[in-house]
């Protein structure tokens, strides 16, 4: 029996996947963040015209791809940014805009509505050594430029008013989410497929969000998963001879399955210890009450289980249940 893994193809592969998995998630991370979660596959479809036009043209298609995504994810960025239309206006325009492109310029090649295909629904097995090169060094590029610049892509991402207040170049910093979303579905594009690309962004980071707590510890757990996906997604394809960029996808969803449940109870775990906000006592400040002789005020951060109780707040302290009462606790 052949052993598959020692295939240069299948070698080449696992390392396209391995890199593409940790890349895709680590952006999509500050997608999902964003509230952009579909922008991958507006870009994706974008990066069809690109495709196309390298394959009329007989340049590199993904070199032409990645032209044509920047700029596409640029447009997303400035219609969002100025205020002309909604992002998910945007990301429609660019959904049928790209895609019927593609579809044109495809057609003008003898081959070229088949060759396509592969770029579509992604064709891992055929990447050539010097395919491997070029997404390997894009790919650092994106990591290095999530990981390394993640307070200030962050800040963006998460409050642009606040950001922009502390003096962040908030429109620099987000065009660059747009150009570092760009190069990643293009890299990826042969790995998963355009039409399928936005799940290897998305899916990892929903699925490390019931498990994780920081902003940080989700992208790092996202970029695992993704890894971790995309190559058992490669090397499942190899032994039940199925589409690899499939394999994947199903892969990243599998997880979310397994995680969301995991997610929901430790959501409702921190709720019921978490404090609610404690009523203000008449004086506008919280009422205390002498407890083994230690003057203690509770409250959100007070350390002690709230339990909403009717129209008030209990506290749980020692075995005994605090219920503010005008300027003191009522013990029950």
């Amino acid at each position: 029996m052949i052993d598959v893994f020692a295939l240069p193809f299948m070698q080449v592969a696992l390392v396209a996947a391995f890199v593409t998995g940790l890349a895709a998630p680590s952006v999509g991370t500050y997608l999902v963040q964003r509230r952009l979660s579909l922008m991958g596959d507006g870009i994706g479809h974008v990066a069809v015209t690109g495709v196309a036009l390298g394959l009329v043209t007989g340049t590199s298609p993904m070199l032409t791809a990645i032209a044509i995504a920047v700029v596409g994810a640029l447009a997303i960025e400035l219609i969002r940014a100025t205020g002309r239309a909604s992002g998910d206006v945007a990301l429609a325009l660019l959904f049928y805009g790209g895609i019927a492109g593609g579809l044109v310029l495809a057609s003008r090649d003898g081959n070229g509505t088949a060759s396509l295909q592969r770029y579509l629904f992604g064709s891992i097995l055929t990447i050539s050594t010097a395919d491997l090169y070029l997404t390997i060094g894009l790919a650092a590029v994106v990591i290095a430029a999530s990981v390394l610049l993640l307070p200030q892509l962050f800040a963006v991402t998460n409050d642009e008013d606040y950001a922009r207040t502390t003096g962040i170049a908030v429109r620099a910093y987000g065009i660059l989410i747009a150009v570092l979303a760009a190069v990643t579905v293009s890299v990826a594009m042969r790995t998963v497929g355009l039409l399928l690309v936005s799940a290897l962004m998305v899916i990892p980071v929903a699925t490390a969000q019931q498990f994780t707590k920081g902003f940080r510890s989700t992208m790092l757990a996202a970029m695992a998963i993704g890894a971790a996906a995309a190559v058992t997604g490669v090397a499942a394809s190899a032994f039940i001879d199925a589409p690899p960029g499939a394999m994947i996808v199903l892969l990243c969803l599998a997880g979310f399955l397994i995680a969301a449940p995991i997610g929901l109870v430790r959501a409702r775990r921190l709720r019921a210890r978490r404090p609610f906000p404690a009523p203000v006592a008449p004086t506008g400040h919280l009422p205390s009450h002498d407890h083994d002789h230690v003057d203690h005020h509770h409250g959100p951060n007070c350390g002690h289980i709230a339990i909403e109780h009717g129209d008030h707040v209990d506290y749980v302290h020692d075995g005994h249940r605090h219920a503010v009462h005008g300027g003191h606790y009522d013990e029950h």
